[in-house]
This record gives C-alpha cells, structure tokens and sequence, in this order.
C-alpha cells in the first residue's frame, strides 16, 4: 500500500469492472473519438453490465481533460472508495489550459448532486474538487472504458448537453428504484394506502433468502477504513438520494470491487473481505430477479401480518353462526368476530360492513377511477377472468377501470353472478368542505366527537345487479323483458291441488304482473305461465315450494336463479305485506292544491302549497285479490328491498291481471307452445325457424315486447280480429305509409324502459334527451297521420284512427324542456346547463362563480404590471391557474414554484391558492345545484307518467301492426286474408296451405295441401302414411295457420275460412320427462287426459301416433278409445295420425272421421319408397319403416332379416283374422 500512490505513465492493465465500462457507454456520457480503430463494444454484454452497474454502489472518478480531469459520479450513498494513495483521495492531473472550480448553482443543480456523488461526509472531502477541463476532449481510463483492449487508451468528446441527459436519466433512475422500494413496503392500512410495519420500520427492499449482518469495514495498515458497507438502514429518506439497501453476498462479488480510475495506476485497488461472508463470488440479481423477490418478499409479509387479523375467513359462518355445511346455512351473510373489527382500518370497516351482509354477491368497490374487488371476489375475478390478484389495504385485490364496470359486470352476471356497486358519494374536495363544516366548535364538543368522524370518502351500496332484476340499457342484450317471478304455493289439504299467488316484474319498465289461480295436480297453468313469461330468476318460500314445482322450473327453465328465503320474517305473509307496504309510503304523491301549478309554474319557485296522499292501489286492496297473491308481493318487495330497488318500482304502481289462460284468447299451454315451435325450435332451444321469427318484423323495442305478448295470446272475439286485419291491411296497401312509419319508428328509442328510468332517477342525461326527442318524433308524426292526405288512406281501419285520436297532447310539456335548457349542449356534455333565467339557485351559483374567475383575470393584470412580463394562466393535472411568467423574472419569496419549461416558470400565490379555493368550491356548489335541477326535471317529466306510457303504448300497437304487415308480404304470392265465420259448429278450410315457417326459397319446392274439417264434413281426419312422409309436418303446420290467422295475419293458403278456435291442444313427439320420473308411455297418457278433460267442441285437437309408447295391444286399444271419445263425445274438429292401419278399417264407415294418407310412391323391386307429400283420401296399407330403416344406414343384413321377421309376423296376423 506504500507505493500505491506513486503512479506510472502508462495505465495498467488491471483487472476491471465490466458493468462500470458498459454503464457510461450505454448512457452515452462520453461521445468516443478514438485517435486509434476502437475495438467493437458488445451491445447486448453492455445493456446487461449497465443494469449491474446501476445496483453497485461506489463513487466513480471519471477524467474529464485531455491529460485527466476528475470528476466524482455517485451512484449510490452507502459506500465508500478506496482510492489507492495514503493522503489524497483522487490524483491531480497537469493543467494545460485552465482550472476552474464547479460554482455553488451547479452544486444545487439535481442532476449535478447526482453526478458529482455522495456528499463531502461520506467521502471525507471538506473542499470542492477542483476538475481540469479541455475544451475539445478528454483521455478517460482504459481500464474503465474498455476491458477488451485496457492498453489502448481512447479520446472522447465530453458534452455538456450529454452530461446534462446522463445526470438525469441516473436521477429518474434512482427514484423509481426509490419507488418501486417504497410501493413493496408501503402500508396501505389507511385509504391512501400509506405503509407502516408494526414496528415502525420499513419492511426490506431487497428480498434474501437468509438473514444478512452487516460486515465489519476493512482497514488499511494506516488504520483507515477502505470500504464501508452499511447494514440495512432502518428508515428510508423521502429525497432523490435515498439510500438503498444492499447485502453481504452483493459485496462479495467480484464485480463490486473498488476502482480508483486514474492515469497510469501502478498497482490494483484495495478489495474488501468479510470474514463472515464466503470467499466464493455471488452473481449480482437480475433486475427480472430483484422484481420476483420483492414480490415474494411482500407475499411473505402480507401473510404474516394478516394472517392473524383475517383468521376468521377460515371458518366460514353467517352472522347466526352457521357453518357453510349447515342446512340452515344462509349464504348471504358473514359473522365477523368483535375483536376482528377493533383491528380493521377505517377502509376495512367501510368495506366489511356492507360486504357482511352480502357474502353471496361479488362486491364491486369504487376507489378513484377503479372499481376494486376484494378477497373471495378477488379471487373469484382472478379465477374466472385472470384478472391480476395483487395486495392492498392488507386484502387480496383485482381491479377494472371504472368505464369498462358495465362490462366486467356483465360478465360476472352472465356466469350466475349477483353483483353489488359501491359508489363513491363525494369527491375529495367535498370530502374536505364535509369535514371543515363539521368541525367541532368548542372544547367539550370536541372531545366528545373526536373519535367519531372517520376521515375516509363516503361511500354507499347503490344497487345490486342480478340476471333476472337488470335495469341498465348497456347491460341489458335483449329487447324482450327479463322477469324475476315470486312464487307462493298453498295446500288446503295434503291431498289437494295446489293455489298459486304469482308476482312477476319486468325490472325494465317497471310493470308488475299479478296471477292467481287453482291449478290440477300436473300444475298445467303453473307450467303454461312459465313458458310465456320464461323467467330469469325465482324468489319463493324456503323449503315450502313443492318437488313437482320445482321440477317444472328446471324443466322449462335454462338454469333459473333460484332465491328462497325465510318464510315470515322475508317472505311476508298478506297481513304483513299491506303493513310494510303503508309504512314504507311506496305510493306517495303530491297533490298540488292550486289547478295547474305544475304546468305553469317553474318547480324551482313553486309556491303552491301540497298535500302527500299514500293510498294503495285498488288492485291491492280489491277483494279479488287473495291473500295468496298479495304474500307472493310481500316476498318479491323483500327481495327488491335487499337489491335497492323496490322504492323505484313500486312508486310507479304499475300492476295489471295476468291469467296464462285467459278465456277471451286463443289458449296456448305450455306443450302446444313447445310442440308447434312458437318461440323456441326443438332442434337447439334457438328462435330460428320458429313462428315469432317469421312474424316480428317490428322497429322499436316496445313493439317486440308488445308483439310478443299477442302471440302468447292470440285474439278469439271475430269484430277484434277484424279490427286488427283492417289495420294490417292498411299497411300492405299503403307502401308509402309503411315506409314512412318504419323510417321514424327506427329512430325512437326504448321509450318504455327509459321512461321507468327517470321515474328511479337512473337515466343519464344523454338517455333523457334521446327520449325527449324521440317523443317529439312521435308527436310530430302521428300529426302528420291525421291530416286529410293520411286519414283517407287510413280511414278503413277503425282501429288505426281510434289509435290516432286518443294520442295525449304531448306537446306543450315538450316545448317547457326544449325551453329550459339546449338540448346539443346537454348530450355532449353529460349534463343538463339551464337557460338564464330558468332556476334561481343555478344562477345564483354560476354568477358567483364569474365573479372569481373575473377575480382572478384582475389578479393577472395585476401581477403582469407589478413583473412588467404579460403573465398567464396555464392548467397543469389537478393544479389549475398556474400563474406562467418567463423564467427569468425574478419573483417574491412567497411564491410556490409548481412546474416549469425551459423558458417559463409556474407560480401559486397565497392570495391566488385562496382565489383557486373558493373557485373550486364554487364549482363543487354549482354541480350539486345541476344535479338537484337536473332531478327537478326528472320529477316534472314523471309527473306526467301515464300520458307519456299511453303514447307508447299507442306507437308500440302501430308497429305491431306494421309488423303482421311485413310478415305477409314475406310469405309469397300464395297468401290470403282468413275469412272468419260465426257458426255453432266450428270447422276450417284450407286450399293449399303450406308451412309458415319455410323460407322462401323452399317454399318454391314445398307441396301444398287442402284441409277441409267441420261444418258439412268430417271433424276428424284419421291420418296414415309411410315414416317420414310428412305427417307431423302437416299436423303443425294446420295449427301454426290457425293462430297466425287469429292474429290477425294473412296465412300461406290461396284461401282460409274458418271459425275462431277457443283452444288449441297437441300431443306430438315422444320424449320423457327424467327428472319429473316419467317415461315416455306416462309424459303421452298425460297429456292425452288433459286434452279429454279439457276439450270442448270450439276446441282445435292434434294427436300424433298415440300408443307408440307401450306394447302394440295396449297401444292400439288405447288409440281407438280416445279416437272414440273425441268424435263421439267432445265433438272437436282435430288430426289423428297413426301406424295402425287396422284403426282405419274400424272407422271407415264413420261420416265423423275422414280416412286420409300421405301420398308416397314404392318400388318394390328397388325397394326404395318416393315421399310425394300429397294429402289424398284412403288409407296407406304400410309404414315402409324398413325402408327408412335402410336409409338411415342400417346394416343390410339387419334389414333384410327384419324384413323376414315382418313377413312372418302379417301371415300369422292373416291366419288369425
């Protein structure tokens, strides 16, 4: 160590540091003009030895003259250098030119302090380093510029802009380490999430495997220390040169030696041991490295610290103590232990309270622009979606950005999922106003109250979104009402039919459905109410609904949501349903004591006094309504209760009757809407190819839902579907007006839906304005239909001008929104801006609010004079009315500095910070004033509820009809207007009817047939033919005509006459019913004694292949008798299909029933059978069944020997006769 000091000429060779070459290389401090051909730098080695080099902490000495100029670059704080020399820490260099000393401004320079190194303390340095700088270039050390070559010294051109670029990129370096080290071990136990270890200290920013002790530093013999390396220090410095932690096996590496870059070092640096650490070298981690044990690091410490505070998640239980595998167990509540909740953070305890008593829902928590998800739904989120779990707030957590909630909820309400919205309820800044107006006001009061008030953003639950309750138009895929349907079962007796109270509510538009009723034992009307409606969620009695019941709603349903809750307590009974009903003043309205007040009067400055009158609806207090179904209301009110619904719909009253089979309709039940393919096919469950697809032509969403409820019901009295045939017939003949009325229909919104929106305050403002509109659009249109140009082409349909004429005046309340606020201005910005003048308070606000923004100009002027610059005023994020002046202007002390560019400076004032304040509250005051006004407007329009649902109602009809219009003219040239006669005895005559449902291109090629039944012919046909001949096909397709023609339809004949039929009945197919227990012979004895109990003479009646479910005997005795019983005793006019032959020869002297077949063609040498498809009299003497047999790819052989068998079997059957 003597002669370290005394350096040669000629530098070393000496072993470097490749990660300190490749970093100034990189960052490109140094622009290289070799004198010689430099030797080719590894790109890829000097990006990786750059990553190293910014981990290793030392002081490094870089000459910055031609002969050497020195200059100290600090990467990190904690160690010192050994540079080789007993007194002098770096070697002076000869002065060519000049000397100069770095000035105290560069000194306070940030990038300059992290250039030039650690501070004076830590290197022993008390005076300023004196640097020698040439003006062209600088020798920098071989040893550190290159380690290939280290005896080729190098030239390199020293920039300052390129000093500058490199003191900064070191600097933004170092705080995201600083960063990324603070994020690992940062708290997050309040709503900032600031990190605090119990102990107080900071947790460890570079994760090790084993426990790490400081070494002791090395001495040289002078007795001074080489190297100094900290332990691990307790407390992190908030500023850009924080220090970093490093551990024993990084200062053993090799590539963590000490340098002293000089010219001409004569012997290698001074090394640091550790006696406790191992002489073998250790790789330096990987920043990927680093990265994965700090997350492990946190892992590890969000473990230990919360798995003592959330132990009570192990042992799941409700807040009565249930555990999960309790019959008893109800999933929708948490206990949470008293000592559990003395430890929460005030952000816990906001999110357990409501998340405690929504266990079963996923929680989606508002937190900024987040919507954040926490333990089990976080790791629900992270399962079902890989949502990326994290930890925070001492919770699990995933998080979505707050415009994409409708989207992620879909989603989780999609997989069966309740979703739950916490709303923030205040921004930070009315947080502040909150709690400054709340301040306590004297000592007693303070001390009182001081524990009470949590400083945390309010937030409350919102609503809770569910599959069958969905109100949002973004989350709603369909235009068809979604029902969520309350079910209350009753038995007399053990061995009685059971009475139905039903509930059901299109959450959408707010109409509620009420129906009671006596049901059979198969729970027929029960099961016909399910298919119209088809459910999406179910709330009923706990434990109280029956098996059969319940087997009907998984049966019809596709995976229902299935609610029970507790019987009394939540499920009310009728006494208590009236009670909760009053108490909650669901039907509250003002009555405005003076005539016409709400029209004429502004509502802001409405001074007419009011009177609130709660009275129930008749419908709910009629004695026709049975205790039954007011209970079924009582349970489904509890349910929109939980849901934070029930107020926004009930308020409306919309209830109405609701029978499935109404007798003053055509009567569809459950099998015949299954079997006939009205709504779903029988191949996937989808709508395609079924009758509603072929008929709903309809523009509006209204209309669609309108249209469907006509189908389930089609009309049974002649003078109304009349009525409804003039109608069609007026849009099939008058293209024009088809036209215009499909045009402006395709503009209107969902009307319906919206209009309930605004009633629940949950319509946007953008919502609210297209309704507006779209009303003006309807108002005008259906002005221009009772000029005299349109009344005469509309004059013959009774039911178009009725319709026309009883539209309310809608005018006038239109023209008061269109005056009080723009509507273009409202849609783009979000928000309703009233007109001057149009609310007081409004005015108020936004004039207080010009008065500090014209303060605020008058302060610029004033301070653009005092400076003699123009200065302006410039937004910068959160922080607005930055004052800009050019940097060079020198300003007060009491400025505050915020930003600034190369050329400009931005300020705070006091006066101005005060200014910003009242502005932003004003600004605060003037958004809850838009708000209440925005409200004031929903409440005018809602006041005027039943006119604007009446003008709905109106155009949803009109395009109803315009869509039967449209479904006609899609049918073909053969189509015609059913003719309906009144008669005793019913009867139908078709002439070349074809199915509905095929599409045009094969209908070309369909073979039509005549069907002729009733009146002076035959009520029944018995019907015969080969397999796959087209039997069932004609069956279905007689039915489908009959409905469509009582909807008032054309239908695919050349000519329909008929009676209007009462009901109709099928039993088609042969399927059976697993999970009710049925076999298939059982599912055809039932719904063959429903159509002989229910039947009557105006009833429509298709049977096909009776009996095929048992042995042939009993299949064919049970076959003729209910052929008997309908043509002897019901009298109905009906098909009956069958492969019995022998059947036909029982009834061929019969005038009541009609032998007829399916024409078919048979070669019996080819043995191949052509289907004809042709209806014509007599009988088929075979099924050809083998020959389908073979066409469906039997083997030959197995075809050929029942062939044998089937010969065999009609001799024996010969013989016998």
């Amino acid at each position: 160590m003597k002669n370290a000091s005394k350096r040669t000429s000629t530098p070393q060779t000496s072993k470097t540091q490749p990660s300190i070459k490749a970093f100034f290389a990189t960052n490109n401090v140094c622009n290289p003009k070799p004198t010689s051909k430099p030797a080719a730098i590894d790109a890829s080695r000097s990006k990786k030895a750059a990553d190293n080099a910014v981990e290793d902490t030392r002081t490094c000495p870089v000459s910055d003259s031609q002969d050497g100029c020195l200059e100290n670059i600090k990467i990190k704080e904690e160690m010192e250098i050994d540079v080789p020399g007993k007194k002098k820490q770096l070697k002076r260099l000869k002065q060519k030119r000049k000397t100069i000393v770095l000035s105290e401004e560069e000194e306070e320079d940030d990038g300059m302090q992290e250039l030039r190194g650690a501070s004076d303390d830590q290197l022993g340095q008390k005076k300023k380093q004196r640097v020698s700088l040439d003006s062209n270039s600088v020798t920098v050390s071989p040893e550190v510029m290159d380690i290939d070559n280290p005896a080729t010294p190098r030239k390199y051109s020293f920039r300052k802009k390129q000093i500058r670029s490199f003191k900064k990129r070191i600097t933004d370096y170092r705080n995201m380490l600083s960063e990324s080290e603070n994020e690992s071990s940062e708290e997050l136990n309040k709503d900032d999430d600031e990190y605090q270890d119990d102990s107080g200290d900071s947790p460890p920013t570079t994760p090790s495997s084993s426990p790490v002790k400081s070494s002791p530093p090395s001495t040289s013999k002078k007795g001074k220390s080489a190297v100094t390396t900290p332990a691990r220090t307790p407390k992190r410095s908030n500023t850009s040169t924080s220090s970093i932690s490093t551990s024993s096996s990084i200062n053993n590496d090799s590539r963590l030696q000490d340098f002293a870059f000089s010219k001409g070092s004569s012997s290698p640096p001074t090394k640091t041991t550790s006696s406790s650490s191992p002489t073998t070298s250790t790789a330096v981690l990987s920043p990927q490295d680093r990265k994965k044990e700090r997350q492990k690091q946190r892992q590890t410490d969000f473990k230990s610290k919360n798995e003592e505070r959330y132990a009570w998640l192990l042992d799941i239980r409700d807040t009565e103590g249930n555990p999960e595998n309790s019959p008893n167990y109800d999933s929708r509540t948490l206990y949470i232990p008293p000592n559990a909740w003395k430890k929460f953070t005030p952000f816990e305890k906001q999110f357990w309270e409501i998340k405690s008593t929504h266990w079963d829902t996923v929680v989606f928590f508002k937190k900024g622009k987040f919507y954040e998800l926490y333990e089990k739904d976080a790791d629900i989120g992270h399962k079902e979606f890989d949502l990326k779990l994290t930890d925070r707030v001492n919770m699990r957590m995933v998080g979505v950005p707050e415009m994409s909630f409708e989207h992620w909820a879909g989603k989780f309400i999609a997989l069966g999922y309740k979703v739950a919205r916490v709303d923030q309820m205040e921004t930070a800044l009315a947080k502040e106003m909150r709690e400054k107006s709340s301040k306590p006001t004297s000592k007693s009061t303070a001390s009182s109250t001081s524990s009470q008030p949590e400083k945390i953003i309010r937030r409350e639950l919102t609503t809770i979104l569910t599959a069958g309750t969905l109100v949002d138009p973004s989350m709603l895929s369909t235009p068809h009402s979604t029902y969520c349907m309350s079910i209350k079962e009753y038995f007399s007796s053990a061995d009685s039919c059971p009475t139905f109270g039903i509930v059901f509510v299109d959450t959408s538009t707010a109409s509620f459905h009420f129906s009671s009723f006596t049901d059979d034992a198969d729970r027929s009307q029960f099961e016909t109410l399910i298919v119209q409606v088809k459910p999406k969620e179910i709330v009923f009695e706990k434990g109280l609904l029956s098996q059969k019941s319940m087997k009907i709603l998984k049966n019809c349903l596709d995976e229902p949501i299935l609610n029970g809750i507790k019987s009394g307590t939540e499920f009310w009974s009728a006494e208590d349903t009236i009670r909760e009903l009053t108490i909650g003043q669901y039907f509250k309205k003002k009555v405005d004591e003076r005539e016409g007040a709400r029209e004429n009067s502004d509502s802001s400055n409405d001074a007419a006094e009011s009177n609130e009158t709660n009275e129930l609806p008749p419908i709910l207090t009629s004695s026709n309504t049975s205790p039954h179904l007011l209970s079924a209301l009582g349970g489904l009110t509890y349910y929109l209760r939980s849901l934070q619904l029930e107020r926004a719909l009930l308020s409306l009253a919309n209830f109405s009757y609701y029978t499935p089979l109404h007798p003053s309709y055509l009567l569809l039940d459950s099998r015949t809407l299954s079997n006939l393919e009205v709504f779903t096919n029988s191949y996937d469950g989808s709508t395609a190819g079924t009758l509603f697809e072929l008929i709903d032509h309809c523009t509006t969403a209204f209309g669609k839902r309108t249209l469907r409820k006509w189908t389930c019901q089609p009309l049974w009295k002649i003078d109304e579907i009349k009525e409804r045939q003039d109608g069609v017939e007026v849009f099939i003949r008058e293209h024009e007006l088809r036209t215009w009325v499909e045009s402006w229909g395709r503009e209107l919104t969902d009307l319906e839906r919206i209009i309930s929106r605004v009633h629940a305050r949950g319509c946007k403002v953008g919502e609210f304005v297209g309704m507006l509109e779209s009303f003006e659009n309807v108002v005008n249109s259906l002005h221009v239909l009772t000029t005299p140009s349109y009344q005469s082409k509309i004059g013959s349909s009774s039911r178009l001008l009725y319709l026309v004429s009883s539209m309310p005046d809608l005018r006038t309340k239109l023209e008061y929104f269109r005056g009080v606020f723009e509507y273009k201005d409202a849609k783009a910005n979000g928000f309703i801006t009233p007109r001057d003048g149009a609310y007081d308070d409004y005015d108020k606000s936004r004039n207080k609010m010009r008065s500090i923004e014209e303060e605020l100009e008058r302060y610029r002027m004033t301070v653009s004079k005092k400076l003699g610059v123009t200065a302006k005023y410039k937004d910068v994020g959160k922080e607005i009315y930055q004052l800009e002046v050019p940097g060079n202007v020198k300003v007060p002390d009491e400025w505050t500095k915020l930003t600034s560019t190369k050329t400009v400076n931005r300020y705070w004032t006091p006066h101005l910070q005060k200014l910003i304040r009242e502005l932003q509250e004003s600004r605060e005051i003037q958004s809850s004033v838009l708000r209440l006004v925005r409200d004031r407007l929903y409440e005018r329009f809602d006041g005027s509820y039943t006119e604007w649902l009446q003008a709905v109602k109106i155009v949803a009809e009109i395009d109803c009809l315009m869509s039967l219009a449209k479904c006609s003219l899609a049918l073909g040239a053969t189509r015609c207007m059913p003719q309906f006669v009144e008669t005793d005895k019913n009867f139908i005559k078709f002439e070349n009817l074809r199915h509905p449902c095929i599409t045009p291109r094969i209908a070309n090629d369909f073979i039509p047939n005549n069907i002729s039944l009733g009146s002076d012919e035959s009520n029944m046909i018995l019907l015969t033919g080969p397999n796959m001949g087209g039997k069932s096909t004609l069956l279905r397709q007689t039915c489908v005509a009959i409905i469509m023609a009582q909807l008032g339809c054309y239908v695919p004949a050349s000519s329909c006459t008929l009676t209007p039929f009462d009901r109709i009945f099928t039993r088609i197919g042969a399927n059976d019913r697993i999970l009710s227990g049925q076999s298939t012979f059982m599912v055809e004895s039932i719904e063959t004694a429903k159509i002989l109990n229910e039947a009557t003479h105006r009833s429509m009646v298709i049977l096909d292949e009776l009996g095929r479910g048992t042995s042939t005997h009993d299949g064919y005795a049970i076959a003729y008798s209910v052929l008997t019983h309908l043509v002897r005793e019901t009298k109905c006019v009906g098909l009956f299909s069958t492969h019995y032959v022998r059947l036909a020869d029982e009834f061929k002297s019969d005038k009541a029933v009609k032998l007829m077949h399916m024409q078919c063609e048979v070669n019996e040498e080819e043995r191949r059978v052509t289907f004809l498809y042709k209806l014509i009299n007599g009988v088929c003497p075979r099924s050809y069944g083998l020959n389908v047999a073979r066409m469906a790819g039997v083997p030959e052989i197995v075809v050929s020997r029942a062939e044998e068998v089937a010969e065999e079997f009609e001799r024996k059957c010969r013989i016998g006769q």
